[in-house]
């Protein structure tokens, strides 16, 4: 058992033993300086592995260190009372008895885990060992017969909740669990904790969602969601002058909010204070205002400020927590805008890490290619008419080039020792024969399937592989209203590259002249355009039955002579593509004013946020395109020479195409991931950017409907040539 799984069983028994916290009774402790995990444990008569077990943050050996805000479950039983009650279900049904009065077998299935054995029959996994002595020395594996105990149960009553040491906290607008558990100095693992209703599968966050967050010692205050406090505590011979001096807090203040001060005659060596911190509007610390990060197991401040691009000292303006040192698992604020060793998603940094040097071999990955290769409406013996029906058959060239893509991909994974099991089926683009494959297939055997490219087939494979939990890699853009989590698009979708387009543009804006031309079927684009350039001028297109342009004399009247002209072009039609790159080069070099030929000569450059295939039809030249420095966002951009072009050249005889280079890509992307960990879902949530001979990854997951990828190009035409911008 590798160490990610590990860590992944530890999180979940975390998870399954919170699921209660709503009968526990919990209390916070405010560490002094000197305490330990034992004299705390002996304090609130709980032992340490009870502590450890809800608070996450700790681990065992770790020393605590002062004001860390521990949950102390009241009354929790010792490791050795909860052995009998571990496995408490819904209806509060616990195990009583000692001894089993009967035994059940289990056969043991695919993917099944000793964890998820015992929680399914009640019971622990040291009680299943007890009774299958084999295991103590080998792993669980298929098809093995266990022999499961059976207890006798009776009902216990709940207790009520500790409501004295929580509050309410409702979730504003742009935070997440990231920005709140900053706001509270917890860790996510104690925010889990303390609201087991959160979902244990993503991040996800409703405005207006309550949460019950610990209460700061001390607090009396009702406006707590617009202050921040630091759980100071006092040194020997601390005074109110020199509190004042060390944190600009009035005396009047500090007694306020902490009316303990006054019951026990004022300030004591090791009393635990609050002290307020940055006054802030409601909602100031979230995803618009700061990236979040949290703290690593055995991170230090030298490598964190290195990673993170910033000093202590500004570290610690940010996150005055610091002072009482650095903890895993904590949440620190950054500014929105640093740089440094990280990837950044959803306001979250996340570590980059080397996927080539971070594999491991005992995983095998088993992929599925369901691709439309057609070959049943074939001659494979007439060569001729093969290559012609590549050429006239878009599926075909498009299938043979994602597939050989994938071949090098596979070859390329081979080398770095990783085994990988394929199974590749053409299903003729036909959903019939896609049911009769997925039939035939036992989906759950698999650890992801890429295709099919028809969106009735890929609906049909999306549910089935929803139904086993298997990842479904769509190879190019899908037009569907399926909604599934297991689904990863692996296309950017055009909205997020009509956003990325706009913000390129708007990073770029000096009080540039925005012209936009957008036809009837792109209102949406030239909303969006607006929404950004409100000042932007809008160029009526003329639609007729069999023609499609605009009025040169019009559009002239929009362009200007002082400043450069920007010029967004929305549309499918290649007629209007080529007419207004046409009268945009007649316009390039002239003068608006021919009164004024001290004025320099117009400026040109042309947009847009959607390059389809109307940019690329053989009537638009490319010349035009070069001499108005076409600029535009693209999932794909052209590879330099690379060891993949050399391999797959050496075994195909000829440069890759986009689709070869996209089904390298594609595919070396998800085996890397795999060879990893080898479970997409789990990956995604902590892999960010990644990028390859002609595309890049980047997946977001959306709740409801699936992985969808952020990344992309922006792309300009420059002397003849495509060149990458950004």
């Amino acid at each position: 058992m590798d160490q990610f799984f590990k860590h992944i069983v530890a999180f979940i028994l975390l998870m399954i033993a919170l699921s209660s916290c709503k009968a526990q009774k919990f209390t916070t402790h405010a560490v002094q300086r000197g305490e330990t995990l034992s004299s705390i444990s002996r304090q609130y008569n709980v032992d340490t592995a009870t502590i450890l077990r809800y608070n996450k943050e700790l681990k065992r050996g770790d020393q605590v260190k002062a004001n860390t805000i521990l949950v102390i479950p009241r009354g929790a039983k010792s490791t050795s009372e909860r052995r009998s009650t571990e496995n408490k279900q819904s209806d509060d049904v616990v195990i009583k008895s000692d001894e089993p009065i009967g035994f059940t077998s289990h056969r043991v299935r695919k993917r099944e885990t000793l964890y998820g054995i015992a929680q399914r029959f009640r019971v622990s996994e040291n009680e299943i060992k007890k009774y299958n002595p084999e295991l103590y020395s080998s792993q669980l594996e298929r098809n093995m017969t266990l022999k499961i105990p059976q207890y006798r149960r009776t009902k216990v009553e709940r207790e009520a909740i500790g409501e004295d040491n929580f509050e309410t906290y409702t979730v504003a607008p742009k935070e997440t669990r990231w920005s709140i558990a900053n706001k509270y100095g917890i860790t996510i693992d104690s925010m889990l904790g303390l609201n087991p209703e959160l979902s244990k599968t993503d991040d996800y966050l409703a405005v207006g969602q309550e949460l019950k967050l610990p209460r700061p010692a001390g607090s009396t205050v009702e406006n707590q969601q617009t202050q921040l406090y630091l759980s100071y505590t006092v040194p020997p011979k601390m005074n109110f002058y020199r509190l004042e001096q060390k944190f600009g807090v009035e005396p009047s203040e500090v007694v306020r909010l902490n009316p303990e001060i006054t019951d026990k005659g004022g300030l004591k060596e090791g009393m635990v204070i609050r002290i307020p911190q940055v006054k802030l509007d409601a909602g100031e610390v979230n995803t618009e205002n700061y990236n979040f990060y949290e703290v690593k197991p055995k991170q230090t401040v030298f490598s964190l400020t290195r990673k993170l691009g910033l000093t202590y000292r500004e570290l610690l303006d940010l996150n005055p927590s610091l002072s009482e040192g650095l903890k895993s698992g904590m949440v620190l604020k950054l500014p929105k805008d640093q740089k440094g060793d990280f990837d950044v998603r959803n306001a979250l940094v996340l570590d980059k890490i080397n996927l080539v040097d971070s594999i491991d071999v005992a995983n095998r990955p088993k992929l599925l290619f369901l691709l439309p290769f057609r070959l049943n409406k074939l001659d494979m013996s007439d060569q001729s008419e093969v290559a012609d029906l590549m050429v006239e058959r878009k599926s075909l060239e498009l299938s043979m080039g994602l597939y050989s893509g994938a071949l090098v991909a596979l070859d390329s994974i081979a080398d770095l020792g990783v085994s990988v099991d394929v199974r590749t089926f053409d299903n003729e683009l036909d959903l019939a024969r896609t049911r009769e494959i997925l039939q035939g297939e036992n989906l759950e055997d698999y650890t992801a399937i890429i295709g099919p490219v028809d969106v009735p087939s890929f609906k049909e494979t999306a549910v089935r592989a929803g139904r086993a939990q298997v990842p479904l890699v769509t190879p190019i853009s899908m037009k569907t209203d399926v909604s599934l989590s297991n689904v990863f698009y692996s296309y950017t979708p055009k909205e997020i590259l009509r956003e990325r387009m706009l913000d390129y543009a708007e990073a770029q804006y000096e009080g540039q002249n925005v012209v936009i031309i957008a036809d009837s079927m792109h209102v949406a684009a030239k909303d969006s355009i607006l929404s950004r350039f409100p000042d932007a001028k809008v160029e009526r297109v003329i639609e007729e039955e069999k023609n499609i342009g605009i009025k040169i004399d019009s559009l002239k009247s929009r362009l200007s002579d002082e400043v450069e002209n920007w010029v967004f072009v929305e549309t499918e039609n290649f007629k209007l593509v080529a007419s207004v790159s046409s009268i945009l080069n007649s316009f390039e070099n002239t003068l608006l004013d021919i009164e004024q030929p001290e004025r320099d000569k117009l400026k040109l450059r042309m947009f847009t946020t959607n390059k389809n295939p109307a940019f690329e039809n053989d009537v638009i030249s490319s010349t035009h395109l070069s001499n108005l420095n076409f600029t535009y966002p693209s999932v794909y951009k052209m590879p330099e020479s690379s060891a993949f072009s050399k391999r797959y050249q050496k075994r195909f005889g000829s440069l890759p195409d986009r689709y070869a280079v996209r089904g390298f890509d594609m595919t070396m992307d998800l085996l890397l991931k795999l060879a990893y960990k080898n479970n997409l879902m789990e990956v995604s949530k902590f892999i960010g950017e990644t990028e390859y001979s002609g595309n890049k990854f980047d997946y977001e997951r959306d709740p409801v409907t699936g992985y969808f990828n952020q990344a992309s190009y922006i792309m300009t035409f420059e002397d003849l040539r495509i060149k990458q911008v950004q």
